[in-house]
């Protein structure tokens, strides 16, 4: 009789462990896939830059600084590896890519131009989507960075090599308040 309930308690642990095993497994796929659909919306950033910049370049002639910074970013962009190197890469692009905006304003006919425009709209919508991705992404990673440091979970986790993700994160200089003037 003893060796039955042992042997039911046996399974019932070899059970757990396969499932909260799984359930990292699981945890680190999803965090892995939301990182590759940043990638994925970044790309599409990237690809759509030249577009703008060609598309406010033939308005814009003397504003080749901002052209510099854009195509630095880009250029920044493509190349990062690893977490925080892509953020802060993504982060220094969306800045150039304000600055252009900001140019663009001074345009009149760039403005009204349906080009223009409508790369503008694809800009924002992509805008959008990364941050969309990067919330999810933060969010996948929460869950998983917590059920590595809860009882009994973490036993599991650490037995088996897991470790902590890091969070797609805003630079110190994206975090400083906004000046505005008028």
């Amino acid at each position: 009789m003893i060796e039955w309930i042992l042997l039911g308690l046996a399974l019932l642990v070899i059970a757990w462990l396969a499932l909260t095993y799984n359930s990292f497994v699981r945890l680190r796929m999803r965090a892995k896939n939301a990182i590759s659909q940043i990638d994925v919306q970044l790309k599409r950033r990237n690809d759509l830059v030249p577009n703008l910049v060609s598309t406010v370049k033939g308005y814009a002639k003397h504003e080749k600084k901002v052209f510099i910074e854009v195509t630095k970013a880009r250029t920044a962009m493509m190349s990062a590896k690893g977490m925080n190197a892509k953020a802060k890469a993504s982060n220094m692009l969306s800045n150039t890519l304000k600055s252009l905006f900001a140019v663009a304003e001074n345009y009149p006919k760039l403005r009204a131009n349906e080009n223009f425009l409508k790369l503008q709209e694809e800009l924002s919508s992509l805008e959008e989507k990364i941050a969309y991705s990067r919330s999810f992404y933060n969010d996948v990673v929460q869950k998983y960075n917590t059920k590595l440091e809860v009882v009994p979970d973490s036993l599991v986790g650490n037995a088996f090599g897991f470790k902590q993700r890091d969070f797609f994160a805003a630079t110190a200089a994206e975090r400083k308040n906004v000046k505005v003037e008028f």
